[in-house]
């Protein structure tokens, strides 16, 4: 008999079941369960599980080529798609894109691109942020546990500040206060060569950074000389309903980061930059065997294709707005002293769980999984104390389908027992 092979204890699983097939915002397991997926891959699946369209455009590429390494030749999907993604991108100047492999990769090739275009190592993060689980982007994430626990000293020169949102109770000036007590007490502003931020932070709960700071960091990167990257891994290709969620702030950065739902469930990231900061690099210093794989970049084609059509956004109207009306109707009704408000942005949206007594807890998180799980409802959990439900099914998602799920976990919530924390 062969030896069992074991996953490493460091891959958490949320929902031990195992999936088989899936169709816009339902899925199915092996045991034929099915479930209305509200997490879509952790923001991979903005256009639902295999997308017609996004299917099609694999196949019929897969039976021309699956693979030429970019760095060896063109292939003209790469092209033809990075001139279709600049042209819906927000940002008035000349573009340069690299496609990478996820949006890891993205913020490691950025650093490197930092450090090139400045001659400066140091970045500037915030409280609360995800960047990526790679040792090179760890230290940026703004918690500990449990992305650096047991990692030992990790690479210097990041330093994090408060994230001023609505949503974390932080106010611009207390942001403001601690960036410019940083520079004056625990590193040289000389030294900084970027400030790396989520226009609405995942992992932190989808918080919605002030516009305000927005602004202040704009004005505060472009008097010093500063690289100022926004991370719209999770963010971007209309999750916040509109293509990107930096459109909400009034400001635009000088790189910006994508991948999840770039390419509808294939492997595919971007680095995309002003071209005074892409210019002019090393020969040979970026790159990747299947960065900007040929299938790959034919599925983000599709993407941009079903982004065109205003059915779409209108979709994604009616999903947020379906989700502020519900979840106000479930305060009003007091359908449990354990739903706080929602965090976030347009179709971005978290569902705060904190009681006016009991304030946040860890088990109540732990019930709500497995009783939503259990009535076919799967969800995924995020924040500070892992107390807020992100909701990120599909934008696609048939109304019908959303009210089931929001039933599902309105008596999920209803049922919380008090005793759980006592």
């Amino acid at each position: 008999m062969a030896t069992p092979v074991h996953l490493p204890d460091g891959m958490g699983i949320v929902h031990p079941i195992t999936l088989s097939h899936g169709n816009n915002a339902r899925v199915w397991d092996t045991d034929g369960k099915a479930y209305i997926d509200f997490f879509g891959g952790i923001g991979v699946l903005n256009f639902g599980h295999c997308h017609p369209a996004i299917v099609n455009a694999i196949a019929t590429q897969a039976i021309k080529l699956t693979h030429a390494a970019y760095n060896a030749t063109y292939h003209t999907l790469y092209t033809d798609y990075i001139n279709r993604l600049t042209d819906i991108i927000p940002i008035d100047d000349d573009l340069s894109v690299m496609l990478t492999n996820s949006g890891a990769e993205a913020v490691e090739n950025t650093l490197k691109i930092v450090r090139q275009a400045t001659g400066k190592a140091g970045v500037i993060a915030f409280d609360g942020a995800f960047h990526g689980r790679t040792l090179g982007t760890v230290n940026l994430n703004g918690k500990v546990a449990p992305y650096k626990s047991g990692l030992g000293l990790l690479a210097s020169g990041v330093y994090h500040i408060p994230f001023a949102s609505r949503d974390t109770g932080v106010s611009v000036q207390t942001a403001i206060d601690a960036l410019e007590r940083l520079i004056s007490v625990e590193v040289d502003i000389a030294n900084i060569g970027a400030v790396i931020a989520e226009p609405v932070q995942g992992e932190g709960g989808f918080a919605v950074m002030d516009s305000e700071l927005a602004k202040y960091l704009r004005a505060f990167c472009d008097r010093h000389g500063i690289v100022l990257i926004f991370d719209e891994i999770q963010a971007g290709f209309g999750r916040t309903g509109t293509p990107f969620a930096f459109s909400h702030l009034g400001i635009e950065p000088d790189i910006l980061l994508l991948a999840k739902s770039m390419a509808g469930g294939m492997p595919l990231g971007a680095v995309v930059g002003r071209d005074k900061f892409m210019q002019g690099l090393i020969k040979g210093s970026l790159g990747g065997t299947y960065s900007g794989n040929p299938v790959a970049c034919a599925a983000a084609m599709a993407v941009l294709e079903i982004m065109a059509d205003d059915t779409l956004w209108q979709n994604a109207k009616r999903y947020a707005d379906t989700l502020e009306t519900t979840i106000s109707t479930w305060q009003q009704d007091g359908i449990s002293d354990w739903v706080a408000g929602l965090t976030g942005i347009g179709a971005m949206r978290g569902i705060i769980l904190k009681h006016p007594k009991y304030g946040t807890h860890p088990k109540v998180m732990d019930y709500v999984l497995t009783t939503a799980r259990d009535k076919g409802l799967l969800l995924m959990p995020s924040g500070k104390y892992r107390h807020i439900i992100r909701l990120l099914p599909p934008l696609t998602i048939e109304m019908e389908t959303l009210h089931e799920g929001l039933t599902i976990l309105k008596d999920v919530l209803a049922s919380i027992p008090d005793e759980i924390v006592q």
